[in-house]
């Protein structure tokens, strides 16, 4: 690759700074021609997916300009809307949690309800609609277990019924024709083991709850992703050959993996690049003198590796598409504007 193109596709990692970091925001930077044509960014334009289960995905997306990445970021984190519990109504708490910060516990709840399949609420309701909410009930009293141990060894919690009150005791309350259409397994919470409040005998809980679709932008408890980023694919060239105790030293400044040893016709070892991929950018390898010369460490620049972990109402792959969703939207909008001009 020639010092152009290296400069253009490459960012490079030097010991006290970073190389070629500036984009080609219009044609001719570089002294060639790189104007953008749709049919060279369909030919070059590929998704690979590397990992994948119902909460996590980790894929490439190869031939993008970081822009768009970053656009899907944002989107993923504040545009995709999901269900949440926004409206507490607390007829009784005598807790030790106070109302607001009980009231805060059961919105960071994650719901499985798809939200797709439900409207947004209008300002101005109060009461809500079997399109556009779903109701809860929280109702639970703490009191001595009459059929605990009486004894100096007995665990505490064995002596108290309800004493802790987790996500499962959390129930469903249809409104409408919601039960010919839903189930509680559908839209309850996506665990049912976190813990929401601790009691002693004589506290009680009595609230309703109501769940409304809306989007991170208003508040993080509305945003289906735990979170949502990229980074570049590292790419690592060994400049010359290393071998012996400089080869185990160079494995060791990077992460397991990166680097491997492989022996030679004479039975040392020598270096090679395994796998570049989870690279962390430590640049441990500018620390020793003899082998800071022996690697090149870059990135490439349209190689971005994007990773989505879902709160578990929607799967990676499903967020990620309405994610483009919004995106079309946005653009479609924005081209009816223009339009008006």
């Amino acid at each position: 690759m020639n010092p152009i193109e290296h400069a253009k596709n490459r960012i490079t990692m030097k010991e006290n700074g970073v190389l070629n970091t500036y984009a080609s925001d219009y044609p001719g930077t570089y002294g060639i021609d790189d104007s953008w044509s749709l049919q060279e960014f369909v030919k070059k334009f590929r998704i690979k997916i590397v990992k994948y289960d119902k909460l996590e995905m980790e894929f490439d997306l190869i031939g993008i300009h970081a822009a768009i990445v970053n656009a899907f970021r944002r989107i993923l984190l504040s545009e995709v809307p999901s269900m949440a519990i926004e409206k507490v109504f607390i007829y009784s708490n005598t807790s030790l949690l106070q109302d607001e910060v009980l009231a805060h516990r059961l919105g960071l709840i994650p719901l499985k309800a798809d939200a797709r399949l439900f409207e947004y609420r209008r300002e101005d309701d109060e009461e809500g609609t079997e399109q556009d909410t779903l109701e809860f009930e929280l109702k639970l009293k703490c009191s001595w277990n009459p059929k605990a141990k009486d004894t100096a060894g007995a665990p505490v919690d064995e002596k108290k019924i309800n004493s802790k009150v987790y996500t499962k005791h959390i129930k469903w309350l249809p409104i409408g024709s919601q039960k010919d259409i839903y189930t509680a397994e559908e839209v309850g919470p996506i665990h049912e083991d976190i813990l929401i409040a601790k009691m002693v005998p004589g506290q009680e809980l009595d609230l309703k709850l109501h769940a409304i679709k809306s989007i991170g932008r208003d508040h993080a408890k509305f945003s289906p992703v735990a979170t949502a980023f990229y980074r570049l694919l590292p790419e690592i060239t060994l400049t010359r050959e290393v071998e012996g105790e400089q080869a185990e030293k160079l494995q060791k400044c990077f992460s397991p993996g990166v680097i491997g040893l492989e022996e030679t016709k004479h039975g040392k070892n020598r270096a090679v690049v395994l796998d570049a991929r989870y690279d962390t950018c430590s640049r441990n390898v500018y620390r020793y003198d003899d082998i800071k010369d022996a690697v090149r460490m870059d990135r490439v620049r349209d190689h971005f590796i994007f990773t989505i972990e879902s709160v578990g109402a929607m799967t990676p792959d499903v967020l990620f598409i309405e994610a483009i969703k919004v995106l079309k939207q946005k653009c479609r909008s924005f081209l009816e504007e223009l339009r008006h001009i």
